[in-house]
């Protein structure tokens, strides 16, 4: 049986080691801090990506993706802390999401994404009261409502033959 990882080998880890975004939809760089109903990543804006605007800003609206890959990691690493893996899981929806300004950021500017646990049913639902902040100040907040269901596979599959 090997050692129960320690959460600095846990956050040390490259993102993609945590959760399973590729591509353009990475979208956060690293865990900076994790604990068992908390997390904070860090992101840096794109100014050539695909959403950046015509001035290379983030849009207030990726929030909720920024918030849902955070949310990811989360439970990634409390799978991987307890000596498994996250199961698939879906963002049910936002309450409440709210965007203090129209852009998150411009190119090149850090970013810092909080996801803390409000909720976690052994059904698999989950909630997350989320923030996004540029240096001090807070850019977006919100609720967020995740599922992680048991068969995933089945569950996708129900959904597209409703």
């Amino acid at each position: 049986m090997s050692p129960t990882p320690t959460i600095e080998q846990l956050i040390a880890q490259p993102i993609e080691a945590i959760i399973p975004h590729r591509g353009t939809m990475l979208l956060i760089d690293a865990v900076t801090s994790f604990g068992a109903e908390a997390l904070t990543a860090s992101a840096t804006v794109q100014a050539d990506a695909w959403y950046a605007d015509a001035d290379g800003a983030m849009p207030a609206w990726i929030g909720i993706e920024l918030m849902a890959q955070a949310i990811a990691a989360h439970v990634a690493l409390l799978a991987m802390r307890g000596g498994g893996c996250a199961r698939p899981g879906v963002l049910l929806g936002s309450r409440s999401y709210k965007a203090l300004q129209p852009a998150l950021a411009s190119g090149g500017a850090p970013l810092l994404i909080r996801a803390t646990e409000l909720l976690r049913s052994e059904a698999g639902h989950g909630a997350y009261e989320c923030t996004i902040h540029r240096e001090d100040v807070c850019c977006a907040q919100a609720v967020i409502k995740v599922f992680q269901p048991p068969d995933f596979q089945s569950f996708i599959e129900g959904s597209f033959s409703s």
